[in-house]
């Protein structure tokens, strides 16, 4: 390129780039607010994980921990639960998924996916939530002896699983994991 081509920048071009600069400061100072008022709060961030003690859980009880803003339910089952729900039959359930976080997406639900797994098959851990509206479903009710939901009518099985009314899913299991004997981290 010859130096006849060359247009030397004036002051014209100088206000143009710092205006185009001065307009980009300006939409990104209005624009922030809204974006950042978009992160979860830090309660939210707080409950990201929970520990819960489970020691004075017998078979047969139950308790409740709030995690995330929902209810998580945590119960010792008993033996029979258990046998109850290892007899049901993989196609006799609306939802054949498993719904555990802690598993591949595909695993089925049977007794063994839905609980804590081999060893500790008598623990159960899921988000306390109907899977029709959201709702809290009442434990130890409904015809299967596990959780009921008197809104519309859902019963699940004593592992959580959907088997009458309108939810369509079983209820979820979260990521968890045993860090003792007797604790339990969420999340």
């Amino acid at each position: 390129m010859s130096d006849a081509h060359l247009i030397e920048p004036n002051r014209r071009d100088f206000l143009y780039v710092a205006t185009g600069m001065a307009a980009v400061v300006g939409a990104g100072s209005v624009a922030w607010p809204f974006i950042d008022q978009m992160r979860p709060d830090a309660s939210t961030l707080a409950l990201a994980s929970i520990e819960v003690d489970v020691a004075s859980l017998e078979p047969g009880m139950s308790l409740t921990a709030k995690w995330r803003g929902k209810p998580v339910f945590v119960r010792n089952r008993t033996p029979e639960e258990i046998e109850s729900s290892k007899k049901v039959a993989l196609d006799e359930l609306k939802d054949p998924l498993a719904r555990n976080a802690n598993l591949p997406a595909d695993a089925k639900a049977t007794d063994i996916d839905r609980s804590a797994g081999e060893g500790k098959e008598n623990w159960l851990v899921m988000v306390g939530v109907c899977t029709h509206l959201g709702c809290i479903p009442l434990g130890q009710q409904g015809e299967y002896g596990g959780w009921f939901c008197p809104c519309h009518g859902s019963v699940y099985d004593t592992s959580g699983r959907i088997r009458k009314g309108p939810a369509p899913e079983n209820m979820a299991v979260p990521v968890f994991q045993f860090i003792s004997d007797t604790k339990i981290r969420i999340g």
